[in-house]
């Protein structure tokens, strides 16, 4: 018994010690488990700032506003000034600002437009910034409508819908003349992507195709990419883009049509009107209808401020009664198809604000309305399949899409917008 008894002792104290040992495992791993939580829980120490640009704000107001550290301004305008600069901030553009307890600056997230942010945020003691593109989500949607008035009234108001008519306008340029060829009962049908952000449409992105009827011709684009360009072709593939715009204005009315005998209501007495008048407001950009050379930019006796440019094959473009001349815009400078050239004016002999526009052929003049010129090259052979492919599906849903009807009131149309998920 008295040789039991320091072996039981030696257990109790052993068993002690192991006691003791796995407490102070305990306490470390507790001591270690609190440093590797210690900077998410300093994460809880930052704050999220929110909000939108208001009028006339700046960054450095921004920051007075919330009481942050002025000393990141300079650092932070320093690594976006080749991304996007930060001295320029729009009106009821949102900003998301993270900042730590000392009020400094970890993050800043500014929405530059409908596509892009800029994302800057601190790396140690020094900023980075970059442009990110907002990950939208894309739909597919169909818009249809009959025209009463004009393109744009039929589309029905806001910026989107504004900016649905003018891409749809571009990708027709060459064939229809928004200005003069659009008549009451035209209509169309558009499949369009629309892109969504936290389940809400926020703006339409690519045309995917278009059946447009203007005074019963009909017209039809599908949007093809090949080797990472996309265009718009017609039925058989061949490119909608030609030699010639239809019409050096966009949505004007035109005040008086080609003519051989025109009475004119300055001199009171008809003469040969050999171009087309656009009635528009002074200042409205006037666009080169092709690819050419500036060969006279100045005044003309009755064109008052005139600009012709020198195109391929004996054709001459002529633009008058202009009220000033496009950057750059003087003779011999090369001007490219649909480039700013001048703007609209009341120049010479002239009534009001319009621009006078005519074509001539190796000299003689031509009615614009009557050129047809080549088209631009048709999607490659080699592709040929795969755009018959999309054709085919892009058809078939056009086909799908049940015609508008117009409106019996005094509306100037009916549009119809359906939405369903896709691409």
């Amino acid at each position: 018994m008295k040789r039991i008894v320091p072996v039981i002792v030696l257990a109790v104290a052993a068993i002690g010690m192991l006691d003791f040992n796995l407490d102070k495992f305990s306490e470390t791993s507790q001591s270690e488990a609190v440093q590797k939580t210690k900077p998410e829980e300093q994460k809880s120490d930052f704050r999220v700032i929110e909000g939108v640009i208001e009028s006339g704000e700046t960054l450095y107001s921004l920051f007075k506003r919330y009481s942050l550290d002025t000393a990141d301004i300079l650092k932070m305008r320093e690594a976006s000034a080749s991304v996007h600069k930060l001295r320029y901030m729009v009106a009821n553009r949102p900003y998301k600002l993270i900042v730590d307890e000392h009020n400094r600056v970890q993050s800043f997230e500014y929405t530059i437009d409908d596509t892009f942010l800029l994302s800057v945020a601190r790396d140690d003691k020094k900023f980075t910034a970059r442009k990110i593109e907002i990950p939208y989500e894309r739909r597919t949607g169909q818009v249809t409508g009959v025209i009463n008035d004009n393109l744009i009234s039929s589309m029905g108001e806001g910026k989107e819908n504004l900016r649905l008519a003018l891409d749809l306008s571009d990708i027709l340029a060459w064939d229809v003349d928004f200005t003069s060829d659009i008549r009451v009962g035209d209509s169309y049908k558009v499949i369009v992507e629309e892109l969504h952000e936290g389940g809400q449409f926020r703006k339409y992105g690519n045309i995917l195709a278009v059946e447009f009827i203007n005074n019963g011709m009909v017209y039809k684009a599908f949007r093809f990419e090949n080797n990472g360009k996309a265009d718009y072709f017609d039925e058989n593939g061949h490119s909608l883009r030609k030699a010639f715009l239809k019409a050096p204005l966009s949505f004007r009315r035109i005040s008086s049509g080609y003519s051989k005998g025109r009475f004119h209501p300055v001199l009171k007495k008809y003469r040969p009107h050999h171009g087309i008048d656009y009635a528009a407001a002074t200042g409205t950009p006037v666009s080169a209808i092709g690819d050419g050379t500036v060969i006279f930019a100045g005044k003309k006796g009755d064109y008052g401020k005139l600009i012709i440019v020198k195109h391929a094959n004996g054709y001459k473009s002529y633009y008058g009664h202009l009220s000033r001349f496009g950057k750059s815009i003087k003779g011999g400078v090369k001007v490219a198809q649909g480039q700013t050239i001048a703007a609209v004016g009341s120049t010479g002999l002239a009534t009001g604000p319009h621009l006078h526009f005519e074509m001539r052929v190796n000299n003689r003049p031509v009615n614009p309305v009557s050129i047809r010129t080549a088209k631009a090259r048709p999607v490659p052979a080699k592709a040929m399949g795969e755009f018959m492919t999309v054709r085919a599906r892009l058809a078939e849903q056009l086909d799908s899409i049940p015609a508008a009807t117009a409106v019996a009131s005094g509306d100037s149309a009916i549009t119809d917008k359906r939405r369903s998920d896709g691409v």
